[in-house]
């Protein structure tokens, strides 16, 4: 991948990689802190050696303008008036200036929307899989270990859903990093552009569940020990699970500070040390927004998911009940029938293809929504976007010269 400045992080020592970045020297384009165009109207009218507007559409004689602005609509007989903030530029799926909740939101669905070839397309390819590989698992060994046949199925099917959910995070950075910028890409140069840093980003999201997972282990450990020692006292089990549960939320705390990196690792090439300390640095002082943004999306994508998987669950529970209720009263609940398997695992896939680009996607634009507000990544954005600069003033929205790449 050929990242453009945008994407690098301040300080880095790569130089630009392309020609679409002014000299280092030129004044950075700041709004406000221009002059307004030759020909705007001013505070005392129009500016000397204007065009004056056609015979019928002057300016209201004096007393008749607007005390401190143009009129509604911001024009004067048909002339923009010229002293209005300039519009933030969207050359993709999001306005390239802070984000709310919503335009966050909106991004996302705009993504999976626009790109729906290639979002929905991988996100289907990585359910049928992880889907396939459970079902083909569950159906293997059809509770012919007894009670162990969850745990079996899922040594077999887990471990091969992660790495597949790794790849498709890693594809859908790409996508989003090019629909930022108005540019459309194909599942092939998704992965060109990713495929250089998986390796890392699978050591990052293996680090990351260490990380998570020893402090869970950790606090749990004296209620396991206690427990395998063979002591049943009611009220120091109850004790020791409190503490167990005392560590949810740090665990939930420190999960929000690294949630950043895997974007940081893909789009700034990063390492993996670089990019969780890159993480807590784009969270501080934004932990609650993010928590907040990332557990709304999250409830919204499981009430998808509910329902679209519910129909399959009941149509599968209809279709196996006869058998389910002879398992039963054999004393063998360890697997349900096979109609039952199968219709849950078609609600998987369709729930998994709709919910997974959403969801991966959220984080990608929480952490370029972070880089805007704190390094003014919109103005690199907007340059590798290919949107030419309109008096020092802000970015039009008519197309530039050729966009660069990512």
């Amino acid at each position: 991948m050929t990242d453009t400045p945008g994407w690098a992080s301040p300080g880095s020592p790569e130089p630009p990689r392309d020609g679409s970045r002014p000299p280092a020297d030129a004044p950075a384009a700041v709004p406000g802190q221009s002059a307004p165009p030759h020909d705007a109207p001013t505070a005392w009218g129009t500016a000397p050696g204007a065009p004056q507007p056609p015979y019928g559409q002057q300016q209201p004689p004096y007393g008749q303008q607007p005390p401190f602005g143009p009129p509604p609509g911001g024009q004067y007989g048909g002339r923009q008036y010229g002293w209005g903030a300039p519009p933030s530029p969207k050359p993709g799926v999001i306005p390239l200036r802070p984000l709310g909740l919503g335009e966050i939101l909106d991004g996302a669905v705009s993504t999976v929307r626009k790109h729906w070839r290639v979002a929905l397309g991988l996100s289907l390819g990585v359910a049928v899989v992880q889907q396939g590989v459970a079902l083909g698992a569950q159906l293997a060994i059809q509770g012919d270990t007894g009670e162990l046949t969850p745990v079996l199925t899922s040594l077999v099917s887990l471990p091969l859903a992660w790495l597949l959910g790794v790849i498709a995070s890693a594809l859908l950075t790409m996508v989003v990093s090019r629909a930022i910028l108005g540019q459309s890409v194909t599942l092939r140069e998704a992965w060109r552009d990713a495929r250089p840093r998986l390796l890392q980003l699978v050591g990052l999201t293996l680090l990351n569940g260490l990380i998570l997972g020893g402090i869970a282990l950790l606090a749990c450990a004296p209620l396991i020990g206690y427990a395998l020692a063979g002591a049943e006292e009611p009220a120091i089990t109850a004790l020791l699970a409190v503490v167990g549960l005392l560590s949810l939320p740090v665990i939930c705390w420190l999960g929000i500070q690294l949630s950043l990196a895997a974007p940081a690792l893909m789009l700034e090439k990063q390492g993996v040390i670089a990019a969780l300390s890159r993480s807590r640095r784009l969270v501080r002082r934004s932990w609650w927004r993010i928590f907040g943004i990332t557990l709304l999306s999250t409830v919204m994508a499981w009430i998808v998911s509910s329902v679209i998987s519910t129909p399959f669950t009941v149509a599968g529970m209809v279709l196996g009940w006869g058998d389910l209720t002879s398992r039963i009263d054999s004393g063998d609940a360890a697997t349900m029938p096979p109609a039952m398997l199968v219709a849950v695992a078609i609600g998987g896939i369709l729930s998994s293809t709709i919910t997974l680009p959403f969801t991966a996607t959220i984080g990608v634009l929480l952490y370029v929504d972070q880089r805007i507000r704190r390094e003014a990544l919109d103005i690199e954005l907007a340059r590798a976007a290919g949107l030419p600069e309109q008096g020092g003033t802000g970015w039009d929205g008519q197309a530039g010269p050729a966009p660069a790449r990512l």
